[in-house]
């Protein structure tokens, strides 16, 4: 058993931050909506809370409450930014609209080098994002840090074991935040830094033996970090009885169905792996709209893997790679989200093959998979490659996919790769590839003019993949890739660079 926080979301954008940098401090975090009721918190037992921020003002009508018996639980607990001000609110404090609303950078005044902020420089970078502000301490309170526009930046309530901040301690902005959390939870939580990887995968792989047993266990590959993972684990637990499905859609990056059979089966796994590309390109033929595209893809793909698992006999549990993030929005504080687009991984396999689910990662963020991964030895190639949708490169050409272009773009994503990796690149990338474009541009080769399409580069810097910026790719790797891809891609003239950021566009073009 590992020390736990929990961390209640009132709807902040950095949410996830405060549990991951939790996290990276080696205490285990889970994240839970605002309104979750007391005994359930008391079932958790943390060893601390921390209130996350959110966008509401305590002043709205309908902004998020919370039971006032969690004030009774004798559990440390520090508010952030909306945190501190509905503390406030609800223990009898005074908030209030502030004339001066704080975005952006600050500097720290610290008024008590003690407890949360115990050797925390004064006069240090710290990160504001509200519009209201505290204007009187509740009874019991006081104040250990202030900013310009803040006269309370920081307060704490011994005897509750109570300790707020108005800026963001979880966010790199705020240069000593690491400290400050640390500070909370060991000094005052009292917590001990065992939530480890080596730690996760050993006790993993003991729940997984006790829950599966001698039964049989399928897991659909698909050359994807997550899934290799989830693999390598399962069959640490339970050896031969895992049986790994790899479809190959015939929409994979250059090389890489070779690359995964070879990877997978120098791993000792027990491979099944199903060509199925030509099944897939009839299946799309003449389809260009990007949804329509999504479920035929993944319709096919279960159809395949269930013709596949249902050859093998007495085969109890399914496995999947869903990681933490999934969890998180499955219960998220404004519900379901709008459907922007179908989810890059294939859905629906449990409710057609009627299996219960062994999901290995779901406590997981996307680095903390590749550390378990490291430390399961799974090869550098597989935990260092830039993610992949599911769909693969289907939703990476605009418009009908065909044959040819799948082989068009190929060969353009195959040299962009090449050229961030000779320029020493590629890991400091979330993710890059190509699209195709069916645009026809007018272009001149030799003394002929030609007529043909668009390739677009795309190259994004993330920590998670849920907010993304372009990335400043050096123009001499640019211009080498454009030169190359013209130069070598038959019926591709003209080469451009995406500098859009998610939001407000997506990573990926569909």
């Amino acid at each position: 058993m590992h020390d736990k926080i929990l961390v209640l979301d009132f709807g902040s954008q950095y949410t996830q931050l405060i549990a991951r940098r939790t996290r990276e401090l080696g205490v285990y975090s889970e994240i839970k909506p605002f309104n979750t009721p007391v005994d359930e918190i008391k079932k958790a037992a943390p060893k601390a809370i921390i209130f996350s921020g959110g966008p509401a003002s305590v002043w709205d009508e309908e902004s998020p409450r919370i039971d006032l018996d969690i004030f009774n639980l004798n559990i440390p607990i520090l508010g952030i930014c909306y945190g501190m001000q509905i503390t406030t609110h609800l223990l009898g404090g005074k908030v209030e609209r502030s004339d001066k609303r704080e975005f952006g950078p600050a500097k720290l005044k610290v008024i008590e080098h003690l407890d949360l902020l115990k050797d925390i420089p004064d006069g240090s970078d710290i990160w504001m994002s509200h519009g209201d502000r505290v204007l009187e301490l509740p009874e019991g309170f006081t104040a250990i840090a202030e900013s310009e526009n803040s006269p309370v930046a920081a307060v704490k309530n011994e005897k509750l074991k109570m300790y707020c901040t108005q800026f963001h301690p979880e966010v790199v902005h705020t240069k000593y935040g690491k400290e400050i959390l640390s500070n909370f939870i060991f000094n005052i939580a009292g917590c001990k830094n065992t939530w480890t990887s080596k730690s996760f995968a050993d006790s993993t792989i003991k729940e997984i033996r006790e829950k599966v047993g001698s039964s049989k266990v399928i897991c659909g590959l698909s050359g994807g970090v997550d899934s290799a993972v989830a693999a390598v684990i399962i069959q640490r637990a339970i050896m031969e009885n895992l049986y790994c499905i790899f479809v190959d859609t015939g929409l994979m990056r250059f090389n890489e169905s070779a690359e995964v059979v070879h990877s997978f089966k120098d791993m000792g796994l027990n491979l099944i792996h199903v060509d199925a590309t030509e099944r897939f390109y009839n299946k799309l033929s003449g389809v260009s709209d990007p949804e329509k595209k999504r479920k035929i893809i993944g319709e096919e793909f279960i159809n395949v893997f269930d013709e596949e698992a249902s050859k093998i006999s007495d085969v109890d549990f399914l496995a999947q790679g869903t990681l933490y993030p999934d969890v998180i929005e499955s219960v998220s504080v404004k519900g379901p989200s709008a459907t922007i687009k179908s989810h890059h991984n294939v859905g629906g396999l449990p409710e057609k093959m009627n299996l219960k689910l062994v999901e290995p990662l779901r406590e997981l963020f996307k680095d903390e998979v590749r550390a378990v991964g490291y430390e399961l030895g799974v090869p550098a190639n597989i935990l260092n490659r830039h993610p992949f949708p599911g769909p693969g490169l289907g939703i990476r050409i605009m418009g009908e996919i065909t044959k040819e272009r799948v082989e068009i773009l190929r060969l353009a994503d195959h040299i962009f790769i090449d050229e961030i990796k000779k320029g020493g690149i590629y890991d400091d990338i979330w993710q890059a590839f190509c699209v195709y474009l069916p645009v026809k541009t007018v272009g001149v080769m030799g003394d002929e003019r030609t007529y043909e399409d668009v390739i677009a580069l795309r190259a994004v810097t993330s920590l998670d993949g849920m907010t993304a910026n372009w990335s400043r790719i050096p123009y001499d790797i640019l211009e080498k890739t454009s030169v190359r891809i013209i130069n070598e891609v038959k019926g591709i003239n003209r080469v451009v660079y995406d500098i859009s950021t998610k939001p407000p566009s997506t990573i990926e073009w569909e």
